[in-house]
């Protein structure tokens, strides 16, 4: 009897220790690690497709050519005046007439100015003091069946050179459109396109052209623009 009594003893004791062993925590979650086996493996993206460059969509679909080109004024004749002393407006009056097809006055004084910079600022600033009209060379051109009048000139002491003066004088503008462009180490037009204005009442001034000196030698896209605009 005492032998099937211990026996039994000694089962109930491996069963208690068995069901205490499974509930005892491990030193891993103790310590708070994470488990090797609780966080799957990250499931590699998609490689994305690269989207088509624009060298390459303009390979595939060319861009037309835009077809809008500065037109002669209808109903008449167009005309570049302009004064150059260093050359700049030179090339702007150039590009206008290459682009217009209008023909081309130079103004020219009967005496020649100065090729030295510096004793060219005194005598504009002394022809701008003195409201000077400096005599032009030669004849004026005739207007007649001319619609549209380029003018251009550079800018003097924020003005216009007074040989301006002396043609604005001289033309009558009357009916015609004209069109400022200066060349400028920065001034731009200043106010000299509200001055052709009250000195040409009859005529239509449009908005002006203003180049830096800088930008006269390749200054084929700002006529084009330019010439749209107006």
């Amino acid at each position: 009897m005492m032998k099937k009594l211990s026996v039994l003893l000694s089962l109930c004791l491996l069963l208690g220790l068995t069901g205490c062993g499974g509930t005892a925590p491990s030193r891993a979650e103790e310590d708070g690690a994470p488990s090797l086996t609780t966080a799957p493996e990250p499931t590699p993206e998609p490689t994305a497709t690269p989207e088509p460059t624009a060298t390459a969509e303009a390979a595939q679909s060319p861009a037309p050519e835009s077809s809008e080109e500065p037109a002669e004024p209808q109903g008449g004749k167009s005309l570049v005046v302009y004064f150059s002393w260093s050359g700049n407006t030179e090339q702007v009056a150039l590009e206008i007439a290459g682009q217009t097809g209008a023909e081309v006055f130079k103004i020219e004084p009967e005496t020649p100015y100065t090729t030295d910079y510096d004793e060219m600022l005194d005598i504009a600033q002394t022809e701008q003091r003195e409201s000077a009209r400096p005599a032009i060379s030669g004849e004026l051109p005739g207007l007649d069946g001319v619609d549209t009048v380029y003018l251009g000139y550079p800018n003097w002491w924020g003005d216009m050179p007074m040989i301006l003066y002396s043609y604005l004088d001289a033309a009558d503008l009357t009916g015609k459109t004209v069109c400022p462009f200066v060349t400028s180490g920065g001034s731009g037009l200043s106010g000299t396109v509200g001055t052709i204005r009250e000195m040409e009442p009859g005529a239509t001034v449009t908005e002006g052209l203003s180049l830096g000196s800088g930008e006269a030698a390749s200054c084929g896209d700002a006529v084009a623009a330019w010439l749209t605009e107006i």
